[in-house]
């Protein structure tokens, strides 16, 4: 980290719920820039699944005219674990992000988005599942901006958090910024914990309780990859996050 960047507090937004005390030594000057020419398709599916220490992913995409962009990931460790995407958008383009947090002890664990949509006709999705246990947090702070001449823009984010133990918690942050008239930007976020009645639906059918809470969890955690059609990648993705709740039940 260069000496003369000062750490973040809790009063920056885009730190509100983190652990900023895991920053110490962290490089926040490591930004890496993504560029996707006009036309052009672009995907990478990112995992942060073995340091125990703080793990940082902070992202630039720019998307060009028609382009498409499509991000896909699962933070599963680190005792701070962070990806961070700030995006902009031209004319037609298509954001689209799938994300999921898991863990437990003292962790936190969040994704950060800031999308611009600085052009007419662009379009983007955001979909992240937290689930946590212990004193575990997943975060996700998502800011959508559209700017005066961005009409026709459809931009939507996607929030669910699953509590696996009292102690945990999930912290969502959707925020909208929408200066054209003509647009479609809608967001949703929803905290709770595993449906006891598809428990015990599962459980009279022979089901042990942990591979019903197993199944239940699977279940939950696949919407953040519906978008993605590789299926190797996808049952990579769901591999990591398994693993991790594996460890727990």
């Amino acid at each position: 980290m260069n000496a003369l960047t000062a750490l973040p507090t809790r009063k920056d937004e885009a730190w509100r719920y983190s652990a900023v005390e895991a920053l110490v030594g962290a490089d926040l000057d490591a930004w890496r820039a993504i560029d996707v020419p006009a036309g052009e398709s672009y995907r990478e599916c990112l995992t942060i699944e073995d340091s125990e220490s703080t793990e940082l992913r902070r992202l630039r995409v720019s998307i060009g005219e028609s382009a498409r962009c499509e991000l896909f990931a699962v933070i599963a460790a680190g005792r701070l674990g962070r990806i961070e995407v700030e995006v902009r958008l031209a004319k037609g383009a298509h954001f689209e992000l799938g994300g999921v947090t898991l863990g437990g002890r003292d962790t936190v664990r969040e994704f950060v988005t800031r999308v611009v949509h600085a052009e007419p006709e662009a379009t983007s999705n955001q979909v992240i599942r937290s689930v946590h246990w212990g004193k575990g947090t997943g975060n996700f702070l998502g800011q959508i901006d559209v700017v005066r001449d961005a009409q026709k823009t459809d931009a939507a984010q996607s929030f669910k958090g699953l509590l696996l133990e009292k102690g945990a918690s999930v912290n969502a942050v959707p925020q909208l910024e929408i200066f054209a008239d003509d647009v479609k930007c809608a967001h949703g976020a929803s905290v709770g914990q595993l449906d006891e009645t598809a428990r015990f639906y599962m459980a009279a059918r022979g089901l042990s309780p942990e591979l019903a809470r197993r199944l239940l969890v699977q279940a939950f955690i696949g919407d953040a990859f519906v978008a993605l059609d590789d299926e190797a990648e996808r049952e990579r993705l769901m591999g990591v996050a398994l693993a991790k709740l594996d460890l727990h039940l």
